[in-house]
């Protein structure tokens, strides 16, 4: 069975590695060879994946910060296009990365309507849709939906897609993470030490928008908690050499690691995150977090005023929800005496730690229970349509090895 997979960025990256695996450990059960071929990161190379294009640090938020990427990311949709054009699959599986994945959703469905297209981890309309046109499309060319959280599954249903929710894929990472006192041992964090994880970037931009605004308030929280160290996993090693920078102009008592990001995360008194995936990782460790998220101003503005968009919440923890487990600030609320604030409420008071962790036991009802890869493989093996003539190795694919 020969599948196409497309994502984006380092999330994308990660989630298609996960699924990539579980693939390969459901095909070798039913006796079945898999060749993948990939628009994605280092991961899913790690995992099995032939890469055609590394998508892994194209990637934005924000309408002005996505101008430096329209080229590099039309030139990997006119590589994985032309690929499938002269290499139809037996199945394609897109992973969020909503615009080129709309486009080769789009060109899939239209020139090879012989092969199934899934959308697993589908972009967040059911969460911030400006218009309906959107999903429309991803509807249109979807043959099924693989839905991780619930709210997403009656969304994409409503609207027609034939949706199959599966559950977070986190819920099955977290499983082998260490406990407490195993990574802070491993770290060799002491007793009295307050750890707190800082969490930056993961695109280029949030180091302009984001890593100052969190340095700030690191500063004043190292100043007033003579105990305090930061601990910052890196999400590219491309990023190592601005954050050290940072962290020497700031003053900062930080580590930061590569490849270590569970340890990191299991060993966290706190953290101070950007808004994405990793919170959800937080959250399942019982790690209490601030969320902060900026776009340049004018980005923000047009979003606002032009698309009229609205964003009720950002991290995913607040959204599986609807309600404000963990303090987020957006935009101009962003700022380093809110992050302190809330940091020191949820260090320094009991009943506000504990009220957290109570509501990510409640969270944790909408993302699944463990074995949401191997769901999610069996359902896209399922869909096999045995149309793909790749030949029989990785040269086949004209890609090399």
């Amino acid at each position: 069975m020969r599948i196409f997979i497309s994502t984006g960025e380092v999330s994308g990256d990660l989630q298609g590695a996960l699924l990539i695996t579980a693939l390969k450990r459901q095909a070798v059960a039913i006796g079945l060879e898999l060749e993948i071929v990939a628009l994605g990161g280092e991961k899913m190379v790690e995992a099995g994946a032939i890469l055609l294009g590394n998508t892994s640090s194209i990637g934005s938020m924000g309408i002005l910060e996505g101008l430096p990427y329209i080229l590099p990311t039309l030139q990997m949709q006119r590589s994985a296009i032309a690929f499938l054009k002269q290499n139809p699959p037996d199945l394609v599986v897109l992973i969020d990365y909503m615009t080129p994945n709309l486009e080769i959703g789009t060109y899939v469905k239209r020139q090879l309507p012989d092969v199934p297209v899934v959308y697993y981890i589908a972009p967040q309309e059911w969460a911030w849709s400006i218009s309906l046109r959107r999903t429309s499309r991803i509807v249109g060319f979807t043959d099924k939906l693989l839905a991780i959280f619930p709210q997403e599954a009656r969304y994409f249903r409503e609207k027609g897609a034939k949706v199959t929710w599966v559950g977070h894929p986190l819920v099955d990472r977290m499983q082998d993470a260490p406990s407490r006192q195993a990574a802070r041992a491993t770290l060799g964090i002491p007793p009295e030490q307050i750890a707190i994880a800082l969490l930056p970037a993961s695109r280029r931009q949030e180091l302009k928008y984001l890593l100052p605004i969190i340095f700030q308030a690191a500063q004043t929280l190292q100043a007033k908690l003579p105990e305090v160290h930061f601990w910052i996993p890196l999400s590219l090693e491309v990023y190592r050499q601005p954050i050290e920078q940072a962290i020497e102009r700031y003053g900062l008592r930080a580590t930061v690691l590569l490849d270590q990001q569970k340890e990191v995360f299991a060993a966290a008194d706190l953290a101070i995150s950007k808004s994405g995936t990793v919170n959800l990782e937080l959250a399942l460790l019982n790690v209490p977090q601030v969320v902060v998220y900026r776009l340049s101003r004018l980005s923000a503005w047009i979003g606002r005023k032009i698309l009229k968009g609205s964003v009720i919440f950002a991290s995913p923890p607040n959204l599986v929800v609807m309600k404000p487990i963990v303090p987020e600030f957006l935009q101009e609320q962003a700022t380093a005496e809110n992050i302190i604030q809330a940091a020191m409420e949820l260090l320094l008071n009991p009943s506000r730690r504990q009220q957290t962790l109570l509501d990510y036991e409640e969270m944790r009802q909408s993302l699944g229970e463990v074995g949401v890869c191997d769901r999610a493989a069996q359902e896209i093996l399922q869909m096999r349509s045995g149309t793909g003539d790749w030949g029989l190795g990785t040269r086949d694919w004209g890609l090399g090895t």
